[in-house]
């Protein structure tokens, strides 16, 4: 006898895949969103009271009698397999296509109503987590009604909800905008808390004003470049680009391959300061890339997939659109529950490899950019504003001088007799002390000033670094040191000025008492280097403590203090460095006599030498 098999499922299905299909109230409004956009509504509402959520909206409705309502509860049902079932009556792409978007709601609560109209033909029935046959309960037509409908519309009613919305409707609105993006004129969400209301008929117009840099590809997402502005006109921190394509064979529904084109749009970009947002919308994390297609989120959030944990990535954020993803003829790449791809997927290893290896690492590049002009910025605005106290300390200075002197005078020219010096000196120490307060502004220049430059060739930076690293570990903060070849840009000139400008406003125009100490790394390198010899005749003219680290048998020459002992370091001819025991202990007895000077409490010896012996090799 022949056997037959059918595949029988128990409508109690729905009580395994309903509480688990969803993990976020934002996904189920996003595919009952998805749903009204689908039916092609104009108006979306979200109505949220204490013992129900309500989506509702003015789309086509649903029909019982044309069999729109059977079709509806086939679950699992693909609702398009080729283009030509890819588009609704208005033109739209379809965002359906698994079939099991309606059981979203059930996540949200055990039992959820569903109210439609159409023509004038009124439809409702029970969906439940527990239900008792394969016929769900019927809701009578004189108990079907919208809140703000007044036509044709479909009402998903969520009773006794399990997880709720955001307090404050601007949360809201964020959280859907990031997984709901196709907001516009023509197809609005209205978000209902009590008496309150609000619209979402665009997209976030802010997010472009928080950015610092942006990379736009292709004419997706217009409102980025409308409202982001460029702080510093001389980075280039706003890239647009065409749409990135792609050449990709791919096996279609009926197992043919063809050739199709992976086409890459949207933005990317890096915010300046992560604060303020996170303060409403704490459902998502702030930083992201968001994948998309058909205007639908397929996938939140790539960054841990294309990141490497880096902390300029919590800047991160970006949407990108790839319809081919929902492609009808193409297989479904999509996740069951809509939140994610599967990765194995050719489009979906495409799409990862170029945001990996070139869109992600570009956007990072210009917040470092960024980062670093607004440090350069900062740093000028120090120096513009030292500059400014120093023309109004030499105006005070010359006060100084034209008051103390003139009340000396009189004083002296009071006198009908001579004066024994021990008067004449009391009387210039009276009138000091009595214009003494012109001169409070003193104390703050010092603290605007550098303390340390480290001058040297840039064929000596191996020994520059060195110097450089055992400062700061004897706790000299790196804002106070000048090293043009610093790995860390803390020390080095600010971008755009001229160093040499740049070192005389500390060496020459400062009228700070307080000197530069400068440390000199000396080789053959030295005489050849124009830079090097500049900086030692500035020293030598305004007569700055300095203190001397010699490579090989160079011999320092005056104004370099010569009659003092010099640190001694070797390098041999592979560029390997190395020192004495003895040369080890002065380097460091060197590095600590300059952090008593300037005023640093330093390491002890052996914590020094310990340190140095894991930067150079001590024989």
């Amino acid at each position: 006898m022949d056997k037959k098999y059918e595949l029988n499922i128990d409508v109690r299905i729905l009580e395994l895949l309903g509480p688990n299909l969803y993990t976020n109230i934002y996904y189920v409004l996003a595919e009952l969103i998805a749903n009204a956009y689908d039916a092609d509504a104009h108006n979306v509402y979200i109505i949220s009271n204490d013992d129900m959520i309500i989506v509702e909206d003015d789309g086509k409705g649903m029909s019982y009698s044309k069999g729109e309502i059977t079709k509806y509860l086939k679950v699992a049902a693909i609702s398009r397999t080729n283009e030509s079932d890819s588009k609704t009556a208005l033109n739209r792409l379809k965002m359906g296509r698994k079939g099991v978007g309606k059981l979203a709601a059930l996540s949200v609560s055990e039992e959820v109503y569903v109210m439609t109209v159409s023509s004038g033909e009124k439809s409702g029935f029970v969906l439940s987590r527990h239900p008792q046959s394969e016929s769900l309960q019927s809701i009578p037509d004189e108990s079907i009604h919208f809140e703000k409908i007044t036509g044709n519309g479909t009402a998903i009613v969520m009773l006794k909800p399990q997880y709720h919305l955001h307090k404050t409707p601007t949360a809201i609105k964020r959280n859907l905008l990031k997984i709901f993006p196709a907001i516009s004129e023509d197809f609005k969400i209205h978000i209902i808390m009590g008496d309150k209301e609000d619209v979402i008929d665009s997209v976030d117009k802010e997010i472009g004003r928080e950015l610092c840099a942006c990379i736009l590809l292709g004419d997706k997402s217009s409102t980025i470049q409308n409202t982001y502005k460029n702080e510093y006109s001389d980075v280039e921190l706003f890239v647009k680009k065409p749409s990135k394509e792609f050449p990709i064979v791919l096996k279609n529904n009926d197992g043919n391959e063809k050739e199709y084109r992976l086409i890459i749009e949207g933005w990317i970009g890096a915010y300046k300061s992560t604060r303020g947002r996170k303060l409403e919308s704490s459902d998502f994390p702030d930083n992201f890339i968001s994948l998309y297609a058909n205007d639908k989120m397929g996938e939140f959030n790539i960054l841990p997939v294309v990141g490497a944990n880096r902390l300029n990535e919590s800047y991160v954020v970006g949407q990108l659109y790839i319809d081919l993803f929902e492609l009808s003829e193409l297989p479904d790449m999509a996740l069951s529950n809509r939140q994610g791809y599967k990765s194995d997927d050719p489009r979906y290893i495409k799409v990862i490899e170029y945001v990996k290896d070139e869109l992600l690492p570009n956007i990072i590049a210009k917040r470092v950019a960024y980062a670093k002009a607004k440090k350069d910025q900062r740093e000028k605005g120090k120096i513009d504003k030292q500059e400014e106290e120093e023309r109004s300390f030499r105006q005070s200075v010359s006060e100084f001088r034209k008051n103390t002197s003139a009340q000396v005078a009189k004083r002296i020219v009071g006198k009908e007799s001579l004066f024994s010096e021990e008067e004449v000196r009391s009387a210039v120490e009276d009138a000091i002390n009595a214009n003494a307060n012109i001169l409070g502004l003193k104390p703050h220049i010092d603290q605007q000033k550098k303390k340390l430059f480290i001058s040297h060739t840039g064929r000596d930076k191996d020994i520059g670094d060195i110097v450089y690293n055992m400062l700061v570990f004897n706790n000299v903060p790196p804002e106070d040191i000048i090293y043009t070849s610093c790995d860390d840009e803390i020390s080095r000139v600010p971008q755009g000025m001229n160093i040499y400008d740049y070192l005389r406003k500390f060496f020459v125009d400062s009228v700070s008492d307080k000197k530069m100490y400068v440390l000199f790394v000396t080789s053959d390198n030295t005489k050849t280097a124009w830079g090097a010899m500049v900086e030692i005749g500035a020293s030598w003219i305004t007569r700055v403590d300095h203190k001397i680290f010699n490579i090989n048998s160079f011999r320092p020459e005056h104004p370099l203090n010569d009659e003092a002992m010099w640190n001694t370091i070797l390098r041999d001819e592979d560029g390997r460095l190395s020192m004495t025991k003895l040369n080890c202990d002065d380097f460091c007895s060197k590095v600590e006599q300059v952090c008593d000077v300037i005023g640093y409490s330093h390491k002890t010896r052996e914590e020094n030498k310990e340190k140095l012996s894991s930067l150079i090799v001590v024989e």
